[in-house]
């Protein structure tokens, strides 16, 4: 069965080591550092990646809406000026070891933008989740990969339906992964034994393995899936059985905050017979 025909999949083959945040668990998330030791020491196919506004309209690489989690910063992003976003520290709060350490704070780790990042890694694939939802929002991340040169190596969408929709109206040429409800009604029909016709323009599958205790993603899903023309990503896996159990399976790629342990599964399994 052929892959997807976006050039985003162009020598892609199941199964694709996608680094969630580039990698949360070994380096601050969603920030420069974590990216380039993804795919320099970690060769990750894919970087997993979220997007907000701040509030004078510049798409930053940020997961949460607000900036305490992660930096030494209080407030919302979209009520931050990005000049301001630029002064703090976004390694303040990383920490592999429960609290006891900080080894990133004070070391100049920022909060990137999305041209930022686009452009230091100019040949990496992206999966990009929109954040944000105000309307208008979709315009200046379309126009931010445009600029980039970088439609034909990312996947982009939301969580939410009516801001997918909007995206899919901004940036038409791009791969995109399902919304939240369409994602549910998909997996819910074939689950059920029910034809999908379906002729939305979402391509990839962007889901948990599991949902209420019922796993979600099995070779069946996958191979039902695949007929259709659609890859499955499953996230967050950190545990290197489950990697190993997903990768005998064909799953088209696999999201982990651990891409060391992701790497050492992958180069170790045999790999699925190639799609032609």
């Amino acid at each position: 069965m052929p892959l997807p025909a976006h050039p985003f999949f162009r020598e892609l083959q199941p199964t694709a080591h996608i680094a969630h945040r580039g990698g949360a668990a070994l380096a601050p998330e969603n920030t420069l550092p974590a990216f380039h030791l993804a795919v320099e020491r970690f060769r990750t196919d894919i970087v997993e990646l979220d997007v907000h506004l701040s509030s004078d309209g510049v798409p930053v690489v940020a997961h949460d809406a607000n900036l305490e989690r992660c930096t030494n910063g209080v407030g919302a992003i979209a009520q931050t000026q990005w000049a301001k976003l630029q002064t703090l520290d976004a390694g303040y709060r990383f920490s592999a070891d429960g609290g006891r350490s900080h080894p990133f704070r004070g070391q100049s780790v920022r909060i990137p933008s999305l041209q930022q990042v686009l452009g230091e890694l100019g040949r990496t694939r992206f999966n990009i989740e929109l954040k944000c939802e105000e309307p208008g929002a979709e315009l200046v991340f379309a126009d931010c990969i445009r600029t980039a040169g970088a439609v034909s190596r990312v996947c982009v969408g939301s969580e939410h339906d009516d801001v997918a929709a909007r995206l899919v109206t901004a940036l038409p040429e791009a791969c995109f992964f399902y919304p939240r409800q369409a994602l549910t009604k998909l997996v819910m029909t074939l689950r059920s034994g029910g034809a999908w016709t379906g002729d939305e323009p979402f391509v990839v599958l962007d889901m948990p393995l599991e949902f209420g205790g019922v796993r979600l993603v099995d070779r069946t899903l996958i191979e039902q899936t695949r007929r259709l023309g659609r890859w499955v990503n499953v996230w967050t896996i950190d545990d290197p059985k489950e990697m190993r159990s997903l990768v005998a399976q064909g799953v088209g790629g696999i999201m982990s905050d651990r891409p060391d342990l992701l790497r050492e599964v992958l180069d170790a399994a045999p790999r699925p017979v190639p799609v032609s």
